[in-house]
């Protein structure tokens, strides 16, 4: 009785599942529930970091980076301290054969799949380095345990691929949102870095856990990052022109920073004496800096505020904008974990700030408002690093609500962003990928076309003969009609060409010559891993209509024809669209 009582538990479990697969509504609310989750992990994590910083350096009402000086200096053993922990924490992980998966890289390659225990480690390798006050932000790990949720959530009501990448955004994002209280910002942050695209039937569940979560922070009274806020006026075309040049000037910056980190972090790999010790000198490296100015400490929410408040001199914004990039640099190369959203955003403010006052100083007689030059910059930074124009304009709007700023803000980061797709290609987190071989150059879906390999296409009924026969040989082996083409291989049962069966025929041939000097092709194969996209780059550039599949040791185990590799791909394709846009069929 109790079997078969567990038996009905687990077939109406699977009847909800599927109601829930087919009922928009029910992914709608299932979406909200994912925002709720995501809403309450935000401040948690903020809440756990924020008092690790309290007990390590004494701050409770002021951010971290607003101090105005490090009154005991001894307290900056923290980040070292720190750093050992990341060490040790590493050294407990040593066992696990794989790097984690973080949001993007899920719904690229995986439909939205994340091994929960992923989502545990980036959170807390992140909320350890944010806390020991190392330059990087908490907004990575908002995101990875909001997607995370969102997808442990699908993964149990085994919902469609499609469903799940949506689900996972709508996390994600609402872990954005919820961070800022800013539900448009969450919302456009899934559609454009963890999502990919804009679509219909993604709209509503995106919006309802970005709405869900924002309205966990306000139900909790946290206070939302501060950005600033300026008054509305208007502004003219030579405005425009010269936010422009902002874009343009925070888009080079951007890639500076990307290509620093990259090229900091390979040479930091190659210093074998510290490998198991970085985050420890990584954090003895921040010391001096967080001396010279404690605003190169944390991602910077205080600093920020600070600035646009005081309106240091031009030198003082050079001078931090400088160390907070070192600080960022050598924070992401040595071991620290975390994101560079809020750290852009500080970056892009200080940069603004110094535009303008080069521009107000300039003898053109031109004049931007500082407050205004902070935020555009703020937007173009991150739209250079992060990604996600609207992302970024969305959040100017929703924390400055004026509209009149919108104009200049989307000009900069459209500029930002086109120049930095055109240059450089790469969004930081896509830039870390692709340093790590892969092919990611967004979250959109290629996870389909990744695992649409030569070995899953193949066939496996060919025929094959031995080089060594003679023409005679073949005739009478290989008569016309059999089959179009015949592969040949060696003693060993090595891959040494493809011969047409006609051509075996031919009237004038020698029957006494060897077959293999018919043979075509002979050094050009496929492997059984190779993805759709190179198999067909190699039909393109060997103008062939048929290759032969190798294993590693070179023995032949399929054949694939340019027809059906082609037929395959647009099926896959056209399977993605079907899901992009919400049709089950």
């Amino acid at each position: 009785m109790v079997r078969l009582r567990k038996s009905a538990l687990v077939i109406a479990a699977a009847r909800q599942r599927r109601r829930l697969r087919e009922s928009e509504a029910a992914f709608i609310l299932l979406a909200a529930i994912a925002g709720l989750a995501a809403g309450a992990l935000t401040n948690v994590q903020q809440l756990i970091a924020h008092g690790i910083q309290s007990l390590l350096y004494g701050v409770t009402i002021n951010r971290l980076s607003a101090l105005g000086m490090i009154h005991h200096p001894w307290k900056l053993l923290a980040l070292p301290v720190g750093g050992l922990m990341l060490m040790l924490f590493a050294r407990g992980l040593r066992n696990r054969q794989r790097i984690p998966v973080d949001v993007v890289e899920a719904n690229a390659l995986h439909g939205g799949r994340i091994p929960f225990a992923d989502n545990l480690v980036i959170a807390s390798q992140t909320i350890i380095s944010n806390g020991a006050g190392a330059s990087v932000g908490l907004e990575a790990a908002y995101a990875q345990m909001g997607g995370g949720v969102a997808s442990q959530l699908g993964q149990w009501f085994t919902l469609r691929r499609g469903d799940l990448r949506t689900l996972v955004g709508a996390g994600a994002g609402g872990a954005i949102g919820a961070a800022f209280g800013a539900p448009l910002t969450g919302a456009f942050y899934a559609f454009e870095i963890v999502i990919g695209n804009y679509t219909p039937a993604a709209i509503a569940p995106v919006m309802a856990a970005a709405l869900s979560a924002v309205f966990v922070t306000r139900a909790l009274g946290a206070d939302p990052y501060l950005i600033a806020t300026t008054a509305g006026r208007a502004f003219s075309v030579s405005d425009y022109l010269l936010y422009a040049l902002l874009g343009l000037l925070c888009a080079l910056f951007g890639m500076l920073i990307m290509r620093l980190v990259a090229f900091t972090e390979l040479s930091v790999h190659g210093w074998r004496r510290i490998a198991g010790w970085k985050p420890v000198v990584g954090g003895l490296l921040l010391i001096p800096l967080a001396m010279l100015s404690p605003q190169t400490l944390s991602a910077g929410h205080g600093a920020l505020h600070l600035d646009l408040v005081l309106r240091p001199a031009l030198s003082f914004l050079a001078i931090v904008l400088l160390l907070k990039i070192a600080a960022s640099v050598i924070s992401l190369s040595f071991g620290f974990r975390g994101g560079l959203f809020f750290a852009s955003l500080f970056l892009g403010s200080l940069i603004g700030q110094i535009f303008a006052g080069l521009v107000n100083l300039s003898p053109l007689g031109a004049f931007i408002d500082p407050n205004d030059a902070a935020l555009v910059g703020m937007a173009a930074l991150s739209v250079s690093i992060v990604g996600g124009p609207m992302t970024l304009a969305v959040l100017m709007l929703e924390t400055t609500h004026d509209f009149a700023l919108m104009g200049v803000v989307l000009t900069a980061t459209l500029v930002s962003s086109a120049f930095t797709r055109e240059m450089f290609g790469y969004s930081f987190s896509t830039w870390r990928l692709h340093l790590r071989g892969s092919t990611i150059r967004s979250p959109r879906d290629i996870g389909r076309l990744m695992t649409l390999t030569a070995g899953r296409i193949m066939r496996t009924d060919w025929t094959a003969v031995s080089q060594d026969m003679t023409v005679a040989e073949f005739r009478d082996r290989v008569p016309l009609g059999k089959t179009a083409k015949v592969i040949l291989i060696d003693a060993e049962g090595h891959y040494r060409g493809i011969v047409p069966t006609a051509a075996a025929f031919h009237p004038d041939l020698d029957e006494t010559s060897a077959v293999a000097g018919l043979a075509t092709q002979s050094g050009i194969v496929l492997r059984r891993a190779m993805d759709i996209r190179s198999v067909l780059k190699l039909f393109d550039e060997a103008s062939a209509d048929e290759l032969v599949v190798i294993d590693d040791d070179e023995q032949v185990i399929g054949v694939v024809t340019e027809r059906h590799a082609r037929r395959r791909y647009f099926e896959e394709l056209e399977a993605s669209q079907r899901e992009l846009f919400g049709e089950s069929g």
